[in-house]
C-alpha cells in the first residue's frame, strides 16, 4: 500500500512475511529491508514483499547515527532509513543509507574518524579488475585522475532498516576507494556485477544539521566496559569507534575490531613511554577544545641508512571536529588531520599537489610503531610498518603513508611549542616543550652542522670547524633529518573503514 508521509514523501508498507508486522520503504531505491521485530531479510517483489532469510545481530558501534535521523545536504534535506555493516582485516566500519529528494538515495560512512557523504555514480567505463587497482597507482575515471587509497575484501555482517541494494551476508567481496587531489572520494563495490560506484565528498556532523541523533544511555555506557584479557583490570572506552586500547594497569594492546562482548585479543608491551603530555588531558589549540585519547612513539629511518630518529603523536579528539594529530619531534611540533582526498605525487617523489598546492619533498624515510597508549580508531599495533614521505611549503605540510593495503595522507601546519604547554596548561614544564625548528639542519645524533658553526663562531676557528662538519655529514644520506619530524599521523589506520 502506498502512502504518504507528512502530505509529501511517498512510501510503501506491507507485513513481514516472517512474522507478519509492518515493514516499511520509504524510498522507491529501496530493494531490501530487514524487519525491525523478526530480524528477516525481504525484498520488494511488486506489491508484496519476500523473505530471503534472517538478518544477523547489529554490531552496537556506539554511533551517534540512527535510523531516522534526519539533515540537510547542499541545502537538500535527507532523512537516514538504512546501516550496513561491514568487516574486513582491520575491523569493522558502518554505512548509512540516506533518503533524498527525488527518489534518489546517498551513503554516509566514516572516514579517517570523521564522514563521508556519497552518492551513486554511474562510470563511463567498466570499471578494472579489483587486482588490477593496486595501492598507489592511479587510473582515470569520467575524466578524472584518482590515487587507489585501499584495496580491502570485506564480507557484509549485518544490516537493518531498507536498502537499495544487499550483498550475500557472509559472501566476500573487494571494495577499492581512489581519491584524488580534489578532496574526492571514489568507491567502487564488487559485491555485484558490473561493481557499482559512489562518488562523495568529506562532510562532518555539524555541517549537516542533524536532528533525530542517538542518545547514550546507562546501557550504552556499561556496554563499553569491560576486564583486559591480560590482567583482569577494568577498562573503559571512551570513544564511539575505538578499534584499539591499552590497558592503563598492564599495558597490554587489546583488539576491539570483533567488538567488546567476543574473544578479545592482546599484545604485551614492555618498557612503556611516558608522553609528555598525560592522556585525558584537555588543550585549546585551533579554535577548538581538545582532548588526547592517544599516544604512540615512533621510529624512523631513511632507506639505506641504520641511523634511526624518533618522534611521538598525541592523537587528539573533538567530538565535531574529528580527529587530529598532534605531533611532536625534534625539528618541532606541528598538528595535522588525514586528508579527504589524495594529493597527486611526481613520479620522483619530489613534489606532491594537493588543492592548488604545490608541496615540496622534505624527507623519505621507514617508519614504525613501537608503543601505544590510549584509544585508536583504527586497529593499532605495535611493530605496524609504513613508508613514509614529509612535504612542506611555507608553513603547510603534507604527509604520506603507504602500508601494504592502504594509502593515507594527512596536511596542516606547525606550531609554536609554547603555543602547546599553554594548551594544555603546562607552562610550568614550558621549557620541556622546546624543540631545535630553528634550525633546519641538525644532525640525527649529537651536533648539527648548524651548532658546529656557533661553535665555531665562539671559538674563532671557523674554518677548521666547517672543514670537520664537512667530511663528518658527506656520508650520512642526509643525516639532518634529525628526530623525524613526521607531519603524518595517520599511522597506517586511515581508511573509511
Amino acid at each position: 500500500m502506498a502512502e504518504e508521509a507528512g502530505g509529501t514523501q511517498r512510501y510503501y508498507r506491507a507485513p513481514c512475511p516472517g512474522c507478519g508486522a509492518p515493514v516499511e520503504f520509504r524510498s522507491a531505491q529501496s530493494t531490501h529491508a530487514v524487519c525491525p521485530y523478526c530480524q528477516s531479510t525481504v525484498v520488494r517483489q511488486g506489491d508484496t514483499l519476500a523473505r530471503t532469510g534472517k538478518m544477523a545481530e547489529l554490531f552496537d558501534d556506539f554511533s551517534p547515527l540512527q535510523l531516522f535521523a534526519a539533515g540537510r545536504i547542499q541545502d537538500k534535506p535527507f532523512t537516514i532509513v538504512g546501516r550496513l555493516q561491514y568487516k574486513y582485516a582491520g575491523g569493522r566500519w558502518t554505512e548509512w543509507i540516506a533518503a533524498l529528494d527525488g527518489d534518489r538515495t546517498g551513503v554516509l560512512s566514516e572516514d579517517n574518524g570523521a564522514y563521508v557523504f556519497s552518492l551513486p555514480f554511474e562510470l563511463q567505463r567498466t570499471a578494472p579488475a579489483a587486482a588490477d587497482l593496486r595501492v598507489g597507482a592511479t587510473s582515470a575515471f569520467n575524466g578524472q585522475s584518482y590515487t587507489v587509497a585501499s584495496n580491502e575484501e570485506v564480507t557484509l555482517v549485518s544490516a537493518q532498516g531498507e536498502l537499495p541494494h544487499l550483498p550475500e551476508l557472509g559472501r566476500p567481496f573487494q571494495v577499492v576507494e581512489l581519491r584524488n587531489d580534489k578532496g574526492l572520494v571514489l568507491s567502487l563495490d564488487y559485491g555485484s556485477q558490473p561493481p557499482t560506484a559512489s562518488l562523495g565528498r568529506s562532510v562532518d556532523l555539524e555541517s549537516l544539521q542533524l536532528t533525530g541523533l542517538r542518545e547514550d544511555s546507562a546501557k550504552d555506557e556499561k556496554g563499553r566496559s569491560f576486564n583486559c584479557p591480560n590482567c583482569g583490570s577494568p577498562v573503559t572506552l571512551n570513544l564511539a569507534d575505538s578499534k584499539s586500547v591499552t590497558c592503563r594497569s598492564c599495558n597490554s594492546i587489546i583488539d576491539l575490531t570483533q567488538g567488546i562482548g567476543g574473544e578479545l585479543k592482546h599484545a604485551a608491551q614492555n618498557e612503556p613511554v611516558r608522553p609528555l603530555i598525560a592522556l585525558g588531558s584537555m588543550g585549546q589549540l585551533q579554535g577548538a577544545q581538545w582532548q588526547v585519547v592517544g599516544f604512540q612513539h615512533r621510529m624512523g629511518s631513511e632507506p639505506g641508512d641504520d641511523e634511526q630518529f624518533g618522534w611521538d603523536e598525541y592523537l587528539l579528539y573533538n567530538k565535531k571536529r574529528g580527529f587530529s594529530f598532534l605531533v611532536d619531534a625534534e625539528d618541532g611540533w606541528s598538528m595535522v588531520r588525514p586528508t579527504t582526498g589524495a594529493p597527486v605525487m611526481a613520479e620522483n617523489g619530489s613534489t606532491a599537489t594537493y588543492l592548488g598546492k604545490r608541496y615540496q619533498q622534505q624527507y623519505a624515510y621507514n617508519a614504525e610503531t613501537t608503543y601505544v597508549a590510549g584509544e585508536f580508531y583504527w586497529q593499532v599495533e605495535r611493530g605496524q610498518k609504513t613508508f613514509n614521505r614529509d612535504f612542506a611549503v611555507g608553513g603547510a605540510l603534507l604527509s604520506m603513508e603507504r602500508s601494504v593495503n592502504e594509502l593515507t595522507w594527512s596536511s596542516g601546519s606547525k606550531i609554536d611549542s609554547g603555543a602547546v604547554a599553554t594548551a594544555f596548561k603546562l607552562d610550568a614544564k614550558k621549557d620541556l616543550f622546546e624543540r631545535s625548528d630553528a634550525s633546519p639542519v641538525s644532525a640525527a645524533s649529537g651536533l648539527g652542522c648548524g651548532t658546529i658553526v656557533v661553535i665555531a663562531i665562539v671559538i674563532i676557528v671557523l674554518l677548521i670547524i666547517l672543514s670537520t662538519c664537512s667530511s663528518s655529514s658527506g656520508g650520512s644520506g642526509g643525516g639532518y633529518r634529525s628526530s623525524g619530524g613526521s607531519y603524518g599521523g595517520s599511522s597506517s589506520g586511515g581508511g573509511h573503514k
